[in-house]
Order: structure tokens, then sequence, then C-alpha cells
């Protein structure tokens, strides 16, 4: 029966309705960001007044921290329909333009991933965003000719995880650029407090600090914490969520502490007892930990360094004195990062 919930389409789908569901439509009630929230104001602001769509937008930062959110609050801010794609599913220059011929004025294109864009198609955006124009090739060999086809103004939001991938003709092009950070523990408690008010949950405040300390300072975490929590109160405590029942439930789920899941926990551990503490090479440690080099480098590694558990060196990844006292064992007196 558990194999079937999880491959069931509908449970999927209702869980990605759910997430959308706890965004915030507001720029008010966006929680944290807040010179973003100021400069993005000031840029609405002005677009309104001016009776125009307002410069093309850049939103990067790690995963799961609200690019996407925010570009829909925009859109809900400016009253502007919002078209939403994403690089890797803009395969042919013709994806692009099919979309940029259907815009209205004043309309907001949304690009997820727009660094995995393919580079011919991304050519196609320069001349969308500066001159608002589409140009395009009819026909083949000596019969071919290029044809100029002028665009409604509309605002183009690109988001990243990797803004290093983008070229510098496409950044260049963006009026504006928003680096999202990390949110401290208040700020994600106060997100855990509103999304359990949208779920109908009752959540101390005690309660949704401790889901905030485990959140990585991620909005996405914190509010899957949150619903894994529910469920475990609605089978094991009759929906009633206490402190007690927020540790139960995040031990079941191998989420201790300060944040780390088990993977995080087994990259230190094997680091520090069958590498002697490092260094050890990225490739040798996914393979050690049987997870991709990917996964390590962009999920795991980058919270383990913001804790302080992880160290990079020249010569490869090195635990520090902090990871050996979190695993409970005795940091070895030479310094390993020298």
């Amino acid at each position: 029966m558990l194999e079937e919930n999880i491959l069931n389409p509908k449970l999927q789908i209702d869980e990605v309705q759910l997430d959308q569901s706890l965004r915030p439509k507001k720029l008010d009630d966006f929680v944290g960001q807040e010179k973003i929230k100021e400069s993005l104001a000031i840029l609405l602001e002005a677009a309104k007044r001016r009776n125009e769509a307002s410069e093309h937008v850049l939103l990067y930062g790690n995963a799961g921290l609200g690019k996407t959110t925010l570009a829909h609050i925009i859109a809900s801010e400016t009253s502007s329909p919002i078209r939403v794609t994403s690089g890797p599913a803009l395969e042919r220059v013709g994806d692009l333009a099919a979309i940029l011929s259907n815009l209205e004025p004043g309309n907001i294109l949304f690009i997820d991933e727009i660094h995995r864009m393919n580079k011919t198609i991304e050519e196609v955006l320069y001349p969308a965003m500066e001159d608002f124009a589409l140009d395009l090739v009819v026909g083949k060999g000596p019969a071919a000719r290029t044809l100029r086809l002028n665009l409604p103004h509309f605002t183009l939001i690109g988001a990243t995880t990797k803004i290093s991938l983008l070229s510098a003709p496409l950044r260049d092009r963006f009026g504006s650029t928003y680096h999202l950070d990390h949110y401290n523990d208040n700020e994600i408690k106060e997100i855990v407090g509103r999304s359990s008010q949208l779920l109908n949950l009752k959540v101390d405040d005690t309660s949704a600090f401790e889901i905030a300390k485990r959140s990585r300072g991620v909005p996405r975490v914190a509010n899957r914490l949150l619903r894994r929590i529910r469920d475990y109160a609605e089978v094991r405590n009759n929906g009633i969520i206490s402190l007690d029942l927020v540790f139960d439930a995040l031990k079941m789920q191998g989420i201790d502490e300060q944040g780390l899941d088990k993977i995080d926990r087994e990259i230190i551990k094997i680091i520090i007892e069958k590498f002697n503490g490092g260094p050890v090479g990225l490739k040798t440690l996914a393979a050690a930990v049987s997870e991709e080099e990917e996964t390590i480098e962009e999920i795991n590694e980058p919270f383990l360094l913001r804790l302080g558990f992880l160290a990079r060196t020249s010569k490869g990844r090195v635990a520090t004195d902090s990871a050996y006292r979190h695993l409970g064992l005795e940091a070895p007196s030479q310094n390993k990062l020298i």
C-alpha cells in the first residue's frame, strides 16, 4: 500500500498543489529577504506609475529560497498574466518563438533554471529582451531570408541556482539582479507559523522554532517538515502537535538537532572514519557514500560548509573539529586544514 502511495500520480500532484497553496501571494506576506523586497517594491511601483512593463528581473540562489514564489508575487503585484517555462523545456528555437509571439503587453515570462537553456535559444532572447523583437530565419539555402517580428513590451523573470553558468550577454540584459540568501531561524519560524495557519494546524512557538532550527535555512524544507509532522500527528496523536511529537517525528525522518539528515551525517562520518578526517576528493567521497557527485556538491556540501562541519582545501574535503564533536568523537590534535 505504501508503494502504491509513492507511485500514485494523484498524490504527487496533491503534494505539489499543497506546496503552491502555502506560497505567499503578496510582497507584504513574503517573509525575509527584506532588502530584495524593498528594491522590488520600488521597481514595481515605478513601473506602475509609468504605466509600463517593469524591467527584466534575474533571481539567483539555492533551491527552495523563494525564486519561483517571488516571480508569481511580481505577477500578482502588477496584475499581469504570467507564462511559466524552464530552460530544459525549451528544446528548439521554435519553442521560445511560439511563447514570445503569443505574449501580450505587460505579460510576464518566467523561465526557471534559465542557466540550462540551450545557447542557440539563448541568442533569440537577446533582441527580444533589448529591442522587443524576434528575429527569425525563413526558408533554407539561397532562398533563406531574415524576418523581424515586433514583440509587445513584456517582463522576463529568470531564476537560476548557478548564475556563473549564465553568459555575460544574457546577464547584462537583466535590469535588476537579486541574490536570495538563506533565512535565519526566526524568519523560518515565522514561515512555519504562517504555513501552520494555512494548514489549520496549532503549532506553539517552541515547536515552530524547533522546526525552524532543523530546516537548513530553507522555507521549502521547513514546509516539507511541517507536512510530515502533520502526518505523524494525525496518525500517532490525533492531530495534536506538541514539542515531544516534533522531536519524535523529526527523529523518524532522520533529521537531527542541527538539521543534518542521514546522508549529511554519513558524509562526515565516512571522512572521519574511512579517511582519517581527510582530505578526500569529491569523486572518492561520492563513491564511498554511494551518491552522485553533483548531489553532494550542490545539496549536502554547501550546508555542511555553512555549519562549519566541512572545509575545502586544495587537496580535498576535510572534516572540522565541529564535525567530530557533532558525532560525539574526539578531534585529532593535529590541524588537518594546514
